[in-house]
């Protein structure tokens, strides 16, 4: 009873009360008809006292047809009785399996506004919190909740555009006094024959600058994934994971890639397949390997990526597709925004999809992504 769907006990609940009741009228005119039957019979083949006396000798024959009467008449209030429970048993049980089917369509026009809020919810979570149910009808129970939950996704609506437009005004302002910093470090390099401690420094601020470039570039791709996408293009990832590895020959990277069509933004696609490059190379040991493989699988693709980098401890990973974390153990931190796995994760999502990972046996790191492919 537990695993059936509200309907299906909605429906059994209905069915059981409708029988019930049905039950409870045929007993309760059974013994009414029983009752009246017996008040017309009784007395009727009673005979006489002064009837017998004149009767004499045939009174001993009058009194077998009238034991014979009075069977018949017990028979016929038998059968009478008899064919009330059979008849009425089968038309309770025709009219029950009626009414059971009256129940299920009307559970389903009863639960057709839960339905509706399940669909919006579910795409709501899909990343559109510009969904609203609108439901029309009373204001019963369920309008309430439905009005209840459209309140709360105008309010979460608001307070995450607060957050993207935040985060992309912030982003856009801080690219352009970091431009005018690359430009004029590069000019005051550029002066003839500058002082060796001029050079170091403006090599070590142009170090500097690029990684906050990266940083923000970071930042708006991370609000761009935050969004509804905009774009749906059919997409393999085996040829976007080609152009970003490049030579075939590398003898770093080593590559797998079979047909992994999907339909998404392919600049985000290709970013999740350069952040997840780029991490495996430079969280990596000496002389260490990348390997990235592409494949479908039924009604989805695959996008593996791992390294023989250092032990990562299975508690620590969900960490790290946080905004700005990072393992203290791992080697070149220092060249890495943090936001790498947080765009895969993001980017993921945005198209219907998951990002995963898992600590590869003799070290190392395995991310997964997995999206649906294109229909």
């Amino acid at each position: 009873m537990r695993h059936l769907r509200i309907r299906a006990r909605l429906t059994l609940l209905y069915g059981a009360l409708f029988l019930a009741g049905g039950a409870l009228l045929l007993g309760v005119t059974y013994l009414l008809v029983k009752q009246n039957i017996h008040q017309r019979t009784e007395g009727v083949t009673a005979l006489p006292a002064d009837v017998k006396v004149a009767l004499g000798d045939q009174q001993l024959r009058l009194l077998d047809f009238i034991k014979q009467l009075q069977e018949r008449q017990q028979h016929v209030e038998e059968d009478t009785l008899h064919s009330l429970l059979t008849q009425g048993s089968i038309a309770l049980g025709l009219v029950t399996v009626l009414g059971v089917g009256f129940g299920w369509l009307m559970a389903e026009r009863a639960l057709r506004p839960v339905g509706r809020i399940t669909e919006t919810a579910r795409r709501v979570a899909g990343g559109n919190l510009h969904e609203r149910i609108a439901l029309a009808g009373p204001r019963d129970e369920i309008k309430e909740l439905a009005d209840t939950f459209d309140s709360m996704l105008e309010r979460l609506d608001q307070a995450f555009e607060g957050q993207r437009r935040f985060a992309a005004n912030a982003s856009h302002e801080l690219r352009t006094p970091l431009t005018i910093n690359r430009t004029l470090i590069e000019v005051a390099l550029g002066r003839p024959d500058p002082p060796p401690e001029v050079v170091q420094l403006g090599e070590t601020l142009l170090a500097v600058n690029a990684r906050h470039e990266r940083l923000i570039d970071g930042l708006l791709t991370l609000v761009a994934s935050d969004q509804a996408l905009t774009v749906h293009d059919r997409v393999d990832l085996a040829e976007v994971a080609r152009h970003v590895v490049g030579d075939p020959a590398d003898e770093v990277v080593a590559a797998d890639l079979g047909p992994a069509p999907v339909v998404g933004d392919p600049v985000l696609l290709e970013r999740v397949v350069q952040n997840l490059v780029d991490n495996a190379r430079a969280y990596n040991v000496p002389g260490g390997r990348v390997w990235v493989s592409t494949a479908r699988t039924g009604a989805t693709a695959r996008l593996v990526v791992e390294n023989t980098g250092p032990h990562v401890p299975a508690y620590e990973i969900p960490g790290l597709f946080e905004p700005f974390r990072r393992l203290r153990s791992r080697t070149g931190s220092a060249r890495g925004t943090g936001l790498g796995l947080s765009i895969v994760r993001s980017v993921a999502v945005a198209h219907g999809g998951t990002a995963d990972a898992e600590p590869r046996e003799g070290g190392g790191l395995r991310v997964t992504v997995t999206l649906p492919t294109q229909n």
